[in-house]
Formats: structure tokens, C-alpha cells, sequence
């Protein structure tokens, strides 16, 4: 039965209270294990333009499994760059490097098998 008949359903129906702390007990969440999580992530290569011809190249995304100061040695030293890994609050660790690696990048993280093509995402291109 509804409060005045206008539609609003009372707590004795059993309606929905959007107010209510706690949604209403239904099918609990799934949580993904980390196999599964780490499957879905997303790496993104950016590049951004610095002052006059100079750029950098930005990739983010990759898992927190992975060693990224060995994945940055190895990409200066096959593509000659210089490079660094900054920690950022939202983003968490990020590698960037000189220039504009963007197809670089995606060909070594392909080639080296640290993610499939799906995964990434090369942006400017």
C-alpha cells in the first residue's frame, strides 16, 4: 500500500529507501583476483610537448609487479634516451622519456611481451 495512493511506496511493502545506509542485500560483489586484475589493465604512451622541438614521452599503467627501473634502463639503452621514473599521487609511478618514443615503446612492450596489443593504448597516433 502506498502513503495517500500517490505512488510512494511506505516501509511496510518492503520498498526501496534510497536513503538507506547499506544497499539492500542482493548478490554480493565479485572481487577480481590479482591474475584477473592484472589481465585488465590499460598502459598508455603519451607524448608531451615541451619547449620548441623538445618533447617527452610519458607511459603510464603498467602493473606495480613490474620492476620499472629495469624496463626504463632497458628502453634508454635500446633507443639511446635519457629517462626517469616519477611517483605520482594519482597516477602512481610513471616512466618518461626524452623525445618521442611512442612507437618505440609500443614495439618493445610487444616485443618483450610485457603487454598485448589490446592493452595499449598509444595516444597522438
Amino acid at each position: 500500500m502506498t502513503d495517500l495512493d500517490i505512488g510512494i511506496p511506505t516501509a511496510l511493502t518492503g520498498g526501496f529507501d534510497p536513503f538507506a545506509d547499506e544497499p539492500a542485500a542482493g548478490p554480493a560483489p565479485e572481487k577480481k583476483s590479482k591474475a584477473a586484475k592484472a589481465d585488465s589493465f590499460a598502459v598508455h604512451v603519451r607524448m608531451q610537448q615541451r619547449n620548441g622541438r623538445k618533447s617527452l614521452t610519458t607511459v603510464q599503467g603498467l602493473p606495480e609487479a613490474f620492476d620499472y627501473k629495469k624496463i626504463l634502463k632497458a628502453l634508454k639503452k635500446e633507443y639511446c634516451c635519457n629517462g626517469t621514473v616519477i611517483e605520482d599521487e594519482e597516477l602512481g609511478k610513471v616512466l618518461q622519456l626524452q623525445g618521442d618514443q611512442r612507437k618505440n615503446v609500443n614495439a618493445f612492450l610487444l616485443d618483450n611481451q610485457l603487454c598485448k596489443k589490446d592493452q595499449i593504448k598509444v595516444h597522438g597516433f
